[in-house]
Order: structure tokens, then sequence, then C-alpha cells
């Protein structure tokens, strides 16, 4: 009987914390801004600025992988997602990176939430699809 009260206990506890995110929007916001001082060719020999440009950029171009590879299987099945359209470009980051710091100045100054959800809207509201979604026949 224990190990099932242990379990409910977990299960409980688990429920009402909230979710736990390696990566704030904080981190993000200021990792974005050095990122954007890189991209502004104002280089910098503290290496800690560096990492922190570099976390943005990954995450963010990551992040816009991850969608190209979801609207890729979705469209599979016949769904289009359509959320954001990213142009074909060869060097894509200092936009990525902008349309991010762009959406901040329309946010609080300590916004809460995911990074995930606040780099979706960023993209959606830079990179909008201009083509109609109509059902694949």
């Amino acid at each position: 009987m224990k190990p099932i009260l242990g379990v409910l206990i977990v299960g409980l506890l688990a429920t009402f914390t909230a979710p736990a995110q390696a990566y704030s929007v904080k981190e993000l916001r200021e990792d974005c801004q050095a990122a954007d001082e890189l991209f502004a060719h104002k280089k910098t020999s503290n290496p800690y600025e560096s990492l922190k440009s570099g976390r943005c950029i990954s995450y963010v171009a990551g992040f816009a992988d991850g969608y190209a590879v979801s609207d890729y299987l979705a469209d599979k099945v016949g769904v289009k997602l359509n959320a954001f359209c990213l142009p074909d470009e060869s060097d894509l980051s200092a936009r990525l990176v902008r349309a991010v710091l762009a959406h901040f100045e329309h946010l609080p100054p300590n916004p809460s939430g995911s990074t995930a959800m606040l780099v979706a809207s960023a993209l959606a509201k830079s990179f909008p699809c201009t083509n109609t979604l109509e059902p694949k026949k």
C-alpha cells in the first residue's frame, strides 16, 4: 500500500507545480540581445557574451527547424500548419533573432510564459504565410 501512496503523492505534486523551464524568457531576451550585437559587428572578447549569443541563435534556429519538420510531417497526412513561412534565404539567423527581439518590444518588461510560445508568436507575426489554407485533394 505504501508504494501506491508514494506514487499518488508524486503525481499530485507534479500536478500542482509549475512546469520547469530549462531556458527562461529573461535568458532568451538577454541572449538574443547579445546575438543582435554580434550580428551588428560589435564583437566582444568576453566568451560569456559569445556563448549567450550562440545560445539564442541555436534556440531560435532549432525552433524554426523543428517547426519545419512538423509542417513536413503534417503535410504527409493532409494538414498544413501555416503558422509561419520563413523566406528562402541563405543566412536567416539574424532575421530570426531580430524577429524575437522585436516581439519583446510589445511585451511587458518581465514577461512570463514559455520561450517556445514566445518564439512561435514572434515568428508568426514576422513571417506570416501569404498563401491561403486549402484542403489537400
